[in-house]
């Protein structure tokens, strides 16, 4: 006679599930609709409804190193499909936001990154940062430049103020990142106990990022395929403005240190640059880019509001946070060029909510990026990727069903 298994549920667990967007979990009722109609699940063992059943059941152990917790896109295909209208996509989602604050290197920015009540300590942590280190408490005592212009750089000098803030910055960005990264790689390797796996996980790397850079994975949403257009643009916009900031670096200092003269449509030196330098060129297009793919993300959100929810708090203040980024790097520019001083106050909005951007990505949804890839890197890695050939799946149409 086989002996019974205990399960001790983590009740505080489930709570902190419905609290966090979840709270139609109680719904389901394990028809595994869910797991037929998803098109990005791996095959041999699907996902969302084991997870669904873990988080009924308080599993917090199995749930929070999960890969396949990550390995959802939110899709939303389950939970438009969801005969009890339960919404899958979203206690995944909250189990996701679980999950960071647990592999988080410090708690406490993972705490005031997803709870509502610390949203006011979210953005008082840089607003008064950059009041501390502004050069000057009055908009009106700001000097112009040679030209009789506003300079943002006089108003908040490159070095050291915003150099410094935000080396310091990416750093602990990217340590956090990586702390966070090792410990879900590593529970991720303890619940998948005797898998075996292919090669170094190092080789597995470029292939994920392939898969990433062409958001292949989206392709296979139905409900919600306007997502991949919003998060293609989005990624892409934040590239081309990670080479904008290097390009002006390379600027700034080459002509400092390197004393390199402007030639040509390089302008090397202090900004503001003319809007001729082909730095402007990759600016505005990463801006435009960046402005089409945050509305797409929520004109499809508020649109799909009703198959696929409306999301939860860990959600809209990233995105109110992305919209904010562009919002007010594009305003400050347009208030320079007619300069209007309350320029200077967008401004350092815009340097606010840039900081809130990078400071708390391994701590916000941003923290997909780092935790996402990583899951997609194991799933290679243990041939979680792989779907059988008879696999069901679900179309405009309708639920196609596996071959017999």
């Amino acid at each position: 006679m086989s002996e019974a298994t205990v399960i001790k549920p983590d009740l505080q667990f489930v709570n902190e599930i419905i609290k966090g967007g979840g709270e139609s979990l109680k719904k389901c009722y394990q028809c595994a609709t869910c797991s037929v109609v998803c098109n990005v699940t791996p095959e041999g063992n699907p996902f969302p409804r084991k997870e669904m059943v873990l988080a009924q059941w308080g599993q917090k152990d199995k749930l929070i190193a999960s890969a396949d917790v990550w390995l959802c896109h939110q899709c939303s295909d389950c939970t438009a499909y969801c005969p009890r209208g339960a919404k899958p996509g979203e206690v995944l989602n909250a189990i996701r936001k679980q999950s960071i604050k647990e592999v988080a290197m410090v708690p406490f920015f993972a705490k005031i990154a997803t709870d509502p009540k610390w949203i006011w300590l979210l953005f008082a942590i840089p607003m008064v940062l950059f009041y501390m280190i502004m050069p000057y408490k009055s908009i009106d005592a700001v000097p112009l430049n040679n030209e009789g212009k506003m300079a943002y750089h006089f108003f908040m000098p490159v070095f050291p103020h915003i150099d410094v803030t935000f080396m310091l910055t990416a750093l602990f960005a990217a340590v956090s990142a990586f702390v966070g990264i090792t410990r879900l790689w590593s529970g991720m390797k303890k619940n998948a106990a005797g898998a075996q796996g292919t090669g170094s996980p190092f080789s597995h790397i470029v292939p994920a990022f392939t898969q990433i850079f062409a958001h292949k994975k989206f392709t296979d949403c139905n409900v919600s395929k306007l997502r991949k257009w919003g998060h293609l643009l989005l990624f892409y916009a934040f590239a081309g403005l990670f080479v904008v900031t290097v390009w002006a670096v390379g600027y700034l200092y080459g002509h400092e240190f390197f004393h390199i003269p402007a030639f040509g449509p390089f302008h090397f030196g202090e900004a503001p640059y003319p809007n001729s330098d082909p730095v402007k060129w990759l600016a505005l297009a990463s801006s435009v880019a960046f402005a089409a793919g945050a509305l797409i993300i929520l004109l499809n959100r508020l649109g799909n509001a009703a198959k696929a929810g409306m999301g939860s708090y860990f959600d809209w203040v990233f995105l109110t946070i992305v919209i904010g980024v562009g919002a007010t790097g594009m305003g400050s520019w347009a208030l320079r060029l007619a300069e209007m001083k309350i320029g200077y106050i967008v401004y350092y909005f815009h340097l606010v909510l840039v900081w809130s951007l990078f400071a708390y990505a391994p701590y916000s949804k941003f923290a997909h990026v780092f935790y996402r890839t990583t899951a997609m890197v194991f799933a290679r890695y243990t041939g979680r990727e792989v779907k059988a050939p008879n696999a069901g799946s679900v179309t405009e149409a309708g639920v196609q069903p596996a071959a017999q």
